[in-house]
């Protein structure tokens, strides 16, 4: 079930409605309470579940093991792109064409109307297409047992009836009684708001979107889909896309666009009646003007431009499961890495374990293999198993009781009768948690140390293991080196993430000697600090350990809460964390953190609380990642300066015309294609190609207002000259005057787009070829307008290609004009690059940001 997509706040709400408004129970409620014998018999099945074919002829009559998602009326959205200040002002300038009988203004304008809402509909479909297509491949798994085997289906494919396998870290699937086994503890919080867990006996039921934080345990499903405690009492919401920094950034400047087109309307429309100018004609052209000026295309150019963005990061592996995760990505500027797979292959090693007492080293690695599960498929279990020169010595043993490994006791324990009938128990874990079971602790103390420091000197990870016969005291019989080798690019990684701006700490639960020999083997210094020095999130770090956490190149001996902790500590010192992890006790640090990664293998609650799931392992698909984040970054970046100096260029233009010249230099037609022409061709700009810079990326939103404002200066600048070229020095008719000027601002307008998508020349960086077919043939159809007179006066040829080649002349100026205008606000900021921000980055933990006209994202 796609729990990972609930917000928990609705479905508390949902439990409390579900509790103030009683309703007589079906009569499947009784499957959680009737004994389990009877369940069985109601269910017609057994603790060794169903066969395939009768698991198929179920999910027939069952359906799918999901809540069904209650779809928006396509009529009802489509109506809803008509709604809202910027339709209003089209729709009121489409009735004041009617009214005053300017047919052709009257349709173009019905167009625009039309086909912002057209665009709008189709590419957030596209995008909301695409995103439920990459979190399809985020299913859930459930470990099922049919035809006597174990499997993996999809959760979605479980019936009631089917025997499932619950993990240490595993989303409950389904409704389900709990099997024979060890009470388990379960992580209620999603369904009762309860922070504490809870605790559950063979026979109890659990209840699908729980969370197993400790045991393991067979279970059988009696409920699924909607018939599930989770399905009657909550409707599957789409997790709400919180509006991020950049979002807010540009949606800022919207309104700036907005408040600016207002106040220069405003003066055109007092000069018009000033005038004695006709009232209707003066305020439908306003508006139109208006229209022109707003930044229409801004949700849907946000919208495609983050679709595009979770594709490529898809095909690097990346699953982005919160679209708000890119642009975070982007500022990253710390990424805190789980060492064990991440930075190492995961793919431990025996090496020759340390005996004590004169035990044989085989006696040692038999034990540790007799407190392993192979079915488990746990790299240290699966590692202490192969260390077995004998692969048959196990056969003597009978396994009467496992307790798995997990993060609080950090070891594993099986009771065993052997072939003579005697029973003992052994477990293996962590050394210092081994070395306190040991009634000779203090005897072998210093030895045990020595080993485990011997071991970390060299790489290796030390393995306690130790030995109770019958009900006496646990004998510890030495420790085994596992060693996990570094990935073969984790320190061109390394390397590379320092040359991006970034900086790589390790995060570990390994000893500080094993952390800080991975580090300097992998280039990443040997600062690492102890995790018993850190406090935890209760507490506040004084400045002096808060600094020492910022200039730390790692952490050893970690705990879940020390790992959220470090995250809250960079945060509040300003930085942009990104935090890794694969297990149920790293998902309170991948939620906390800016942006959270799942690497490959994990847990489906971290999988739930991170940002990207990671397909590929190792640590080089986040570079890339980052690298795509930045060149997306980069994109939205180009457009927002663009549509500012758009903007600037067609508004100053117009109202110094008509407040200096007493001459409208462009009909309200002409103004409409104008944006019908631009907003339709920039939507290209998403595809776009790009170089991503080599550090962390900000809005800074001063350089961006800085440089458009530059380039929305010069373009009246160029458009007055051809007008007094035109009118003065040609004599050109004031119609066919109005037709060059739109064929200008068409071809110019176009042309500042090469210009603000690269911070060099604008031949630096070469445009995709999208992007320039889109350009092209916008500019190509503007040209044939005006030489056909398609709703405009017609204009002769020559003078075609002279507005052509003046608009050419004028982008050759004004290029090394933006270039200078790099160097002065260059040269004038202060502090680091990534330090200007729109405003003070909030705590993710502070709520959700207030919502806003952009699309629904996700």
């Amino acid at each position: 079930m796609k729990t990972n997509l609930v917000k928990e706040s609705d479905i508390h709400m949902a439990v409390t409605a579900a509790k103030t408004s009683p309703s007589k129970p079906a009569a499947k409620d009784d499957l959680k309470t009737l004994p389990l014998s009877e369940v069985e018999k109601k269910l017609q099945t057994s603790a060794d579940g169903l066969s395939q074919a009768e698991a198929v002829k179920r999910l027939i009559q069952y359906g799918p093991n999901e809540i069904e998602e209650k779809k928006q009326n396509v009529l009802l959205k489509i109506l809803s792109y008509f709604w809202g200040p910027i339709p209003w002002m089209i729709e009121i300038a489409v009735i004041l064409s009617g009214v005053v009988r300017h047919w052709p203004d009257f349709f173009i304008i019905l167009i625009l109307l039309v086909s912002n809402a057209a665009v709008g509909f189709f590419e957030e479909r596209q995008a909301g297409d695409a995103i439920d297509a990459l979190k399809a491949t985020l299913a859930i798994k459930a470990r099922v047992k049919r035809d006597g085997k174990w499997i993996t289906p999809p959760a979605r494919e479980l019936v009631p009836g089917d025997v499932i396998r619950l993990r240490l870290g595993d989303i409950v699937p389904a409704d389900a009684r709990l099997l024979d086994g060890d009470e388990v503890s379960l992580d209620q919080s999603a369904l009762t708001g309860e922070s504490l867990p809870a605790s559950r006996k063979p026979g109890d039921a659990v209840f699908s979107g729980s969370i197993v934080r400790r045991g393991e345990i067979g279970a059988l499903v009696y409920a699924t889909g909607g018939k599930t405690y989770f399905g009657k009492t909550a409707e599957l919401v789409e997790t709400a896309v919180t509006v991020s920094h950049f979002q807010k950034a540009v949606l800022r400047i919207g309104n700036y666009l907005i408040m600016l087109a207002v106040v220069l309307v405003s003066v055109i429309i007092a000069i018009g009646i000033y005038r004695g100018n006709a009232i209707l004609t003066t305020l439908q052209f306003a508006l139109v003007l208006t229209v022109a000026a707003i930044p229409v295309a801004m949700p849907t150019v946000l919208s495609v431009t983050m679709a595009v963005g979770a594709r490529l990061l898809a095909k690097k592996q990346a699953i982005v499961s919160k679209l708000v995760a890119i642009e975070e990505l982007a500022g990253v500027d710390v990424l805190c890495a789980d060492k064990t797979g991440t930075l190492t292959q995961n793919k431990l090693t025996l090496g020759d374990p340390f005996c004590l007492d004169r035990i044989a080293a085989d006696q040692i690695i038999l034990a540790g293999a007799l407190a392993s599960r192979a079915e488990n498929d746990d790299t240290i279990d699966l590692a202490v198993l192969g260390g077995l020169k004998d692969k048959q010595a196990l056969k003597p043993f009978t396994v009467t009781h496992f307790m798995p490994f997990d993060p609080v006791h950090k070891r594993t324990e099986a009771t065993v009768t052997a072939a003579d009938g005697k029973t003992f128990k052994v477990t293996k874990g962590a050394p210092q948690v081994i070395l306190k079971l040991s009634a000779t602790a203090a005897a072998v103390k210093t030895d045990i140390d020595r080993a485990v420091n011997d071991f970390a000197a060299r790489g290796f990870r030390a393995l306690g293991v130790a030995r109770a016969d019958g009900e006496g005291p646990w004998q510890l019989l030495g420790v085994l080196p596992l060693f996990d080798p570094p990935r073969e690019d984790a320190k061109a990684t390394v390397a590379t993430a320092a040359q991006m701006g970034v900086k790589i700490k390790m995060v570990t639960g390994d000893a500080l000697a094993i952390a800080r020999e991975t580090a300097k083997t992998l280039g990443m210094g040997a600062n690492i600090l102890d995790g018993a020095s850190l406090g935890d999130s209760k507490s506040d770090e004084t400045e002096a350990m808060a600094q020492s956490i910022e200039d730390a190149d790692g952490f050893a001996q970690v705990f879940p809460e020390h790992k959220f902790h470090i995250v809250d500590v960079l945060q509040k010192r300003g930085h942009i964390v990104g935090m890794t992890g694969d297990g149920v006790n790293d998902a309170p640090a991948l939620k906390k953190a800016d942006c959270g990664f799942a690497v490959s293998g994990a847990t489906d609650a971290a999988r739930a609380a991170a940002s990207i799931v990671l397909v590929a392992p190792g640590l080089s698909v986040i570079i890339d990642s980052i690298k795509e984040s930045r060149k997306i970054f980069q994109r939205m970046n180009s457009y927002a300066m663009y549509r500012i100096a758009e903007t600037l260029r067609v508004l100053l233009f117009m109202t110094l015309a008509i407040v200096v010249f007493n001459f409208y230099p462009l009909t309200a037609i002409m103004i409409v294609m104008l944006a019908l022409l631009n907003d339709g061709a920039i939507l290209s700009i998403a595809y776009d190609n790009v170089i991503y810079r080599n550090q962390p990326e900000a809005w800074n939103m001063r350089l961006v207002l800085g440089i458009a404002t530059v380039l929305g200066i010069v373009g009246p600048i160029a458009a007055f000259g051809l007008f007094y070229i035109a009118d003065r020095v040609l004599h050109i008719d004031r119609p066919q005057i109005q037709t060059m000027m739109y064929l200008l601002l068409s071809v110019a307008g176009h042309l500042t787009i090469f210009q603000t998508r690269t911070r060099g020349p604008w031949w630096s960086t070469r445009p995709a070829t999208i992007l320039l077919i889109a350009v092209i043939g916008t500019q190509t159809v503007a040209t044939l307008i005006c030489l056909f007179g398609f709703l405009v006066t017609p204009l002769w040829w020559g003078w075609a290609a002279m507005v052509w080649v003046y608009a050419l002349a004028w982008f050759l100026i004004t290029d090394p004009v933006k270039l200078l205008a790099y160097r002065v606000l260059d040269a004038s900021k202060t502090g680091p690059s990534r330090q200007p921000q729109v405003e003070p980055r909030p705590n993710k933990n502070d709520g959700p940001l207030p919502a806003s006209p952009t699309p629904n994202l996700a």
